[in-house]
């Protein structure tokens, strides 16, 4: 009797024969010699404006791991809001005690805020900094340029490049995207289905109905679950110590500084995995409001 093969299996098997067929015809493709002159035209990246900053502050490194931070967390909770049936917990604040939503929403919430706020001094020392010359396109080239280093990576032919000075235009695209379409989508579609969307706000909400934003919300929660996927493996599979160095410790060498910063973030974040349990998110939400059973 044959075994019963656990759909799961199927994706992974697929996945892996997808991935083995992308790469071989990536590889037969920059043997094409019009591919070739094209590869040579557009080697993956162009050149950044002129003034653009050179290096990565220490403040990308506490963004970085803010980021990472608050977006696992962000992402568990709202998988946690998805699947629960019997909240552990109620919680309601003190100026609407009739308005009661799980812990774990709350939670959710409350990581959302503190994202948002991060975000928005992100975006303000990007532009104070000039750093923005570096995620934002400048030029028409990005488009044929991201086209050569995705088939370089598809390949596994990594584009070369130096992230210290300039991304390569598919990594610039990629930051364009999560900055400013991604992470906005998140907060509009967030602030919609939370208890800030004014309730008596009859026309707004029929211009905008909940529903519309539940069904872009999901599906951005996973576009952040791919992009920060991706992101980590190619930060390991381009050259981990001196890619650690840019991101957590601001400084372009192979040394193990950046990596011992990568290693704590990744303590500190299991850690509040860890703690992300009822007991204790009741006893945080108590600060902000009233927690009961039901």
């Amino acid at each position: 009797m044959l075994a019963r093969i656990r759909p799961g299996s199927t994706i992974a098997v697929g996945f892996v024969l997808v991935a083995m067929a992308v790469v071989f015809f990536a590889r037969v493709l920059i043997d094409v010699e019009g591919v070739q002159n094209f590869l040579r035209r557009y080697p993956g990246e162009y050149g950044l404006p002129e003034g653009a900053p050179v290096g990565l502050p220490a403040w990308i490194g506490w963004q970085h791991f803010l980021n990472s931070f608050f977006i696992i967390l962000i992402i568990r909770s709202g998988l946690q809001v998805r699947r629960q049936t019997r909240p552990p917990l109620m919680w309601s604040p003190r100026w609407n005690p009739q308005r009661k939503i799980s812990i774990n929403l709350w939670f959710h919430q409350a990581l959302d805020i503190l994202w948002v706020a991060n975000g928005i001094v992100f975006i303000i020392v990007l532009l104070v900094t000039k750093q923005w010359m570096r995620v934002v396109p400048t030029s028409w080239e990005v488009v044929p340029n991201a086209l050569s280093a995705a088939l370089q990576y598809a390949a596994l032919e990594w584009p070369t490049e130096n992230g210290w000075v300039n991304y390569n235009s598919l990594q610039q695209l990629a930051y364009f995207v999560t900055i400013f379409i991604a992470a906005p989508l998140a907060v509009v579609t967030g602030v919609r289905m939370s208890g800030l969307w004014p309730s008596r706000a009859k026309r707004l909400s029929a211009a905008y109905p909940v529903e519309w934003a539940r069904a872009v919300h999901f599906p951005v929660m996973l576009y952040f679950v791919v992009f920060t996927t991706v992101h980590i493996g190619l930060v390991f599979a381009t050259g981990a110590m001196r890619n650690l160095n840019h991101m957590y410790a601001a400084q372009d060498s192979n040394g193990w500084l950046g990596f011992a910063i990568f290693s704590l973030s990744l303590v500190v974040i299991a850690a509040a995995w860890a703690a992300a349990r009822p007991l204790i998110l009741g006893a945080v939400a108590k600060v902000f409001g009233t927690v009961s059973a039901r």
